[in-house]
């Protein structure tokens, strides 16, 4: 019987806990739309940024969600230097120009073009001001 209480106990601790974490990939409708961009067309620099934001976007968010979000250069600028306080994204302020530079490439290119396609993203506790710079 107190195996039991106990398993009861730990189940309910970490059933919650599983639900949140899973529910952080799909929080947002962005994270529903295209997972890819056909880059082909782009500078090889803008296709080298693409992999790179692939390789690193993807620790800590659906891809979708950056791919089908709209943003200012000012408002991605922001998100980036976000996204490089997070230890587990791996940006380092030389990822986080490149990151930077391809996600405003991208907006230019492909998302100004059309904007009623894509989502505008704002979330009230990424309104503080980030700490790290992306160097221009």
């Amino acid at each position: 019987m107190h195996k039991a209480l106990i398993i009861v106990a730990l189940l309910g601790l970490f059933i919650p806990l599983l639900l949140v974490a899973q529910s952080g990939q799909g929080a947002f409708p962005q994270d529903k739309g295209p997972a890819k961009i056909d880059v082909s067309a782009y500078p090889a620099a803008q296709q080298d940024g693409y992999k790179l934001f692939m390789e690193k976007c993807a620790k800590c968010h659906t891809i979708a969600r950056a791919i089908n979000t709209t943003m200012s250069r000012r408002e991605w600028e922001h998100y980036v230097k976000l996204m490089m306080q997070n230890p587990k994204s791996g940006i380092n302020e030389h990822d986080g120009k490149i990151i930077f530079d391809f996600l405003t490439y991208d907006q230019a290119t492909r998302k100004d073009k059309n904007p009623a396609g894509f989502f505008k993203y704002r979330l009230a506790d990424e309104t503080a001001p980030p700490k790290a710079a992306v160097q221009h």
